[in-house]
């Protein structure tokens, strides 16, 4: 193998990487989207559940 071939397998390599890495990064900043939107997913099902034990809450103190 020629020093040639060597240095065109290491830029098709570095190549290979570069384009990895920048997959890599575009599905990091879809997974932080994705965190975030299912975050204040969570956030607001938590409002939805304090919302409604707080009126079961209320339906026992006047039926008990």
């Amino acid at each position: 193998m020629t020093i040639d071939d060597r240095l065109e397998k290491l830029t098709e390599r570095h190549e290979a990487l570069t384009q990895t890495v920048e997959l890599l990064a575009r599905n990091m900043d879809r997974l932080e989207e994705t965190v975030t939107v299912t975050s204040r997913a969570i956030l607001d099902l938590v409002t939805i559940v304090r919302s409604h034990e707080t009126r079961i809450n209320r339906l026992d103190d006047t039926v008990g």
